[in-house]
């Protein structure tokens, strides 16, 4: 794990830690499950970013204003949570056209933030097709 992600990671509520590495672990399976390897980590805006070649980088973090939530974040140029949004109008909470706000405490969507992950990480290949291809 980048050192500079760990720590932004360690800094989190004990709390928020364990949802925090479950969706990142999630993320590095569907790259490992696909072949999108090798994962790129880092931090971006002070957020664990992530990004594969061929997608569109996805940032987690969790911000004390919100404590409640986990906020995925998208780029907001792409279609990706308008996507989100027509697949899953009940499972998320948005934020505006960049984040899918997830609770910190409670059962998570697990196959739907898996499919918007995949998507995400696959979006420069499908990004030309109706609901990026996800039907």
């Amino acid at each position: 794990m980048n050192t500079d992600v760990q720590i932004k990671i360690d800094s989190y509520p004990a709390e928020v830690r364990p949802v925090f590495s479950l969706l990142r672990q999630w993320l590095y399976d569907i790259a490992a499950e696909k072949a999108l390897n090798p994962v790129s980590e880092s931090l971006k805006w002070a957020e664990p970013s992530y990004s594969v070649q061929g997608g569109s980088t996805v940032r987690m973090d969790w911000k004390a204003g919100r404590p409640e939530m986990i906020q995925l974040y998208f780029h907001c140029q792409t279609q990706l949570v308008e996507t989100f949004r027509e697949l899953y109008p009940q499972s998320f909470e948005f934020e505006g056209n960049r984040a899918l706000l997830l609770p910190v405490s409670g059962s998570l969507p697990e196959a739907a933030i898996k499919h918007c992950l995949h998507l995400a990480l696959t979006y420069h290949k499908r990004k030309h097709l109706p609901l990026l291809g996800a039907c």
